[in-house]
């Protein structure tokens, strides 16, 4: 038995789902029978139930207690392949603060309760009783791991484990400033003929509008690459004739910040994509 299979096993002896990590600290892709979404249990915003699927197939959704899962079959040869053992912490009814450097250690020590703190490559992990939802880019160099996300197993730690406080829970809620950059007006230049659309009805941007939003809500990974490809899809097609507005920019902030995406992210991946096709 490998060292990271008996660490798994030792994990969901203590009720803790774990599921195997390959190079680079990322989950194991679809298997065939999988992929595509064709078994509909892809661990998505909108369907984050695990699937019947035997493989490790499906990140923190594949996480498991079960020791026979994790001991035989496509888990067992995974666990050949793994580099790291991970767990999903809001199956366990935790929440890590990622704190992904110095700067962020220093933040939480000033700002948070002490709690378990778990050393990283970087910074530390510092470990909370109590689910949340989780969030990416909560402040510079935090991240939350709880629900519907996955952490990597890098020991015990040290200090005692405390009750997840309200000031964490409030680093997740979004403020109304942060959703959308109504602070930077985005505007795009008028073409010759006054800015009409040159498009055949308004329907027409609605549709393309929709589907943007679509295709950056289904993205199973590479958000970020995604975000991009679809903000430059939509500025390419849009982005001279004067038809877009704020709203419309807003909506596919939203569903980027959905996934994931920072207030920064989508705002760095809109001014790439308007650089790019010189708008």
């Amino acid at each position: 038995m490998n060292e990271h299979l008996r660490t798994a096993l030792e994990l969901a002896a203590s009720r803790i789902p774990v599921l195997p990590l390959r190079a680079g600290k990322v989950p194991f892709g679809n298997c065939p029978a999988c992929a595509d979404k064709a078994c509909g249990g892809r661990p998505s915003m909108k369907n984050p139930g695990p699937c019947t699927c035997p493989d490790v197939c499906h990140a923190w959704a594949a996480a498991t207690t079960d020791a026979d899962i994790i001991s035989s079959g496509p888990w067992q040869r995974a666990w050949v392949q793994a580099a790291a053992v991970a767990y999903h912490p809001g199956g366990a009814d935790l929440t890590v603060v990622d704190l992904d450097d110095a700067d962020a250690v220093r933040w939480a020590r000033e700002n948070l309760p002490a709690t378990q703190a778990v050393a990283t490559t970087r910074g530390e992990h510092w470990l909370y009783l109590g689910a949340m939802g989780s969030a990416n880019g909560v402040r510079p160099g935090v991240d939350i791991k709880s629900t519907m996300s996955y952490a990597r197993w890098l020991g015990p730690g040290t200090g005692t484990i405390t009750v997840l406080p309200d000031i964490v829970r409030a680093l997740v809620v979004k403020k109304p400033s942060t959703v959308l950059p109504a602070q930077q007006t985005i505007t795009v230049p008028a073409p010759a003929g006054g800015g009409e659309c040159r498009h055949r009805t308004p329907a027409y941007l609605e549709r393309g509008i929709t589907m943007a939003e679509q295709r950056i809500t289904d993205a199973a990974n590479g958000v970020h690459a995604t975000v991009y490809r679809t903000f430059l899809a939509v500025l390419a097609t849009h982005g001279r004739c004067g038809c877009l507005t704020e709203t419309h920019i807003g909506r596919l902030f939203t569903a980027a910040q959905a996934k994931g995406e920072t207030a920064r992210h989508c705002t760095d991946a809109w001014t790439n994509a308007r650089t790019t096709l010189g708008v």
